[in-house]
C-alpha cells in the first residue's frame, strides 16, 4: 500500500503507526511544516510552505474568526500543492491520513478523489461543556465570541464530511463532535508503551543546581505540562501550593513545562503566565523547595513521575495529555481536576484522587493528605497503571486497532 500522512508537525499522533505500516512494508510518505527533529524510520518526509496572512491589529472577533479561517484554507491549498506535486512525480496513495485540526485536510479529495480519507478528529469547539467559557477568570463570552467558535469548526467539519472515517483518541473528544460526526469516529488511542513507563524503585532525580537528590523515599509533588499556562490549571496550582509547603515541610515541588502557550492566548505583553502565578504566591513560597525545570528530556521526565509521591494533573475540559496517561502507565498516586476528560480516566478513590478544578483549598486539602496516606493508597498507584494496561497499552491494544482500521479502509491487510 502507499499511505500518505499529514500533520503540520509530523509525527505527531502518527508516531508509532506511520513507522510500523513502513516495516511492514508499506510505501509511506509524509506531509509537514515543520522539521521533525528526527527521522522516523521508513517514511519519506515531504515539507510544505504555506503563506499565512497576519490578523490585522484590533480587529474584532469576526475580523478575527475569518483570518483564522483564511489561515486555514492556505494551509490546505498549500497541501494541495504539494500533493499535485507528489501526483506529478507518480506518488498515488491508498489511504491519506490526515490530522484536520488546522485546516490541512481541506482540498485533498480534490487531488486525490480516489484515495480513502482517515482524519484524525482531536476536538471540536462548543459553546459549552468544552475549554471555551470554561474558566470565566479568562473567558468572558459575548455574541462575536460565539460565532468565532462555529468559524472555528468550519475547517473541521468539512473533514469528516468529506472522510471516509474519522478516529478519537477518547470517547471525550468524539462527543465533542455532532450526532451526526460523531457517527462517523472512531475511538482509538494513541497508545501507551507500558513497558517503557513503568515502575522503578530505583528511579533517582538530581536537581544540580538547587543540590538536591530526590528518590522515591522522599516527598515530591509533581507538576508537569508542555506549557505553564491557565488551560492546564497552573493558576489553581500555585495557589494551593504556599499551603501545600506550610503543612509539609519536607515536600520538595518540581515543575514541568514552558514560559510559551500551546492553548489558550498568550500572557499580556511583556510577561509570562509563570511568573504572573508565581508573583501572585511568592511571598508565601519557600523558594529553596520549588523547582521550575522548564522542558524536560522524555526519560527524565519519566524519572520524575517514577520518584513522585504525588502527581498533579488539572486540565480545562478538552484534549487530554498523554503525560496524564503516562504517569499513570508509571503507577503515580494521581491528583486530577474533577473534568469530563479525566474522568473518563480516573475513578475517584479507585484509581487516582479528583477535585474541582477551581478550588485551591481542596487541591491543597488531597495532595497533603495524598502524602500523609501514601503506603495506604499503594492500590491507587497500581489500578491506574491497571487501567492503562488493560486499555491503552500501545503494543497489544491501541496499535493493532490503529492498524486494523487502516486495513478495513483500504481493503487490504495492513
Amino acid at each position: 500500500m502507499r499511505i500518505l500522512f499529514i500533520h503540520q508537525n509530523f509525527p505527531g499522533q502518527f508516531k508509532h503507526l506511520a513507522p510500523a505500516l513502513a516495516a511492514q512494508g508499506h510505501e509511506i510518505v509524509a506531509l509537514c511544516i515543520n522539521n521533525p527533529s528526527a527521522p522516523t524510520p521508513g517514511v519519506k518526509v515531504v515539507r510544505h510552505h504555506p503563506q499565512f496572512t497576519a490578523p490585522a491589529p484590533g480587529g474584532d472577533a469576526d475580523a478575527t474568526a475569518l483570518q483564522e479561517l483564511r489561515n486555514k484554507m492556505e494551509r490546505g491549498a498549500s497541501v494541495a500543492r504539494a500533493l499535485q506535486a507528489l501526483q506529478r512525480g507518480g506518488f498515488t496513495p491508498d489511504l491519506i491520513y490526515a490530522h484536520s485540526g488546522w485546516g490541512e485536510a481541506f482540498y485533498v479529495k480534490d487531488v486525490y478523489p480516489a484515495a480513502k480519507l482517515l482524519v484524525y478528529a482531536e476536538y471540536f469547539y462548543q459553546s459549552h461543556g468544552g475549554d471555551s467559557h470554561f474558566d470565566p477568570e479568562f473567558s468572558h463570552p459575548s455574541e462575536g465570541s460565539q460565532r468565532r467558535l462555529h468559524t472555528k469548526n468550519v475547517h473541521l467539519m468539512h473533514a469528516l464530511t468529506h472522510a471516509d472515517r474519522g478516529l478519537s483518541p477518547t470517547t471525550f473528544q468524539r462527543d465533542r463532535h455532532p450526532a451526526p460526526l460523531r457517527e462517523r469516529i472512531e475511538v482509538i488511542h494513541d497508545g501507551i508503551d507500558t513497558q517503557r513507563f513503568a515502575p522503578s524503585a530505583q528511579a533517582y532525580i538530581s536537581l544540580r543546581n538547587a543540590g538536591v537528590r530526590l528518590t522515591a523515599q522522599d516527598e515530591v509533588i509533581t507538576f508537569a505540562v508542555r506549557e505553564l499556562e491557565p488551560y492546564r490549571g497552573y493558576h489553581i496550582f500555585m495557589r494551593a501550593l504556599p499551603e501545600i509547603l506550610a503543612r509539609r515541610p519536607q515536600a520538595h515541588v518540581i515543575i514541568v513545562g514552558g514560559n510559551g502557550a500551546s492553548y489558550g492566548a498568550a500572557a499580556p505583553a511583556g510577561t509570562t503566565w509563570r511568573q504572573i502565578f508565581h508573583d501572585e504566591v511568592a511571598a508565601r513560597l519557600d523558594h529553596r523547595r520549588v523547582h521550575f525545570v522548564g522542558k524536560l528530556p522524555h526519560a527524565t521526565l519519566t524519572q520524575l513521575m517514577q520518584v513522585s509521591t504525588v502527581h498533579t494533573y488539572l486540565t480545562y475540559p478538552f484534549v487530554l495529555s498523554w503525560s496524564l496517561m503516562e504517569a499513570m502507565s508509571v503507577g503515580c498516586l494521581i491528583v486530577a481536576s474533577d473534568t469530563a476528560p479525566v474522568r473518563e480516566q480516573i475513578r475517584h478513590g479507585e484509581n487516582g484522587l479528583l477535585v474541582d478544578f477551581f478550588n485551591p483549598q481542596a487541591l491543597a486539602d488531597t495532595v497533603v493528605q495524598a502524602i500523609e496516606r501514601r503506603a495506604e493508597l499503594q492500590p491507587l498507584r497500581d489500578a491506574a497503571r491497571a487501567h492503562v494496561a488493560a486499555r491503552h497499552d500501545l503494543a497489544s491494544i491501541c496499535l493493532p486497532a490503529q492498524m486494523a482500521l487502516v486495513s478495513r479502509l483500504v481493503g487490504a491487510a495492513a
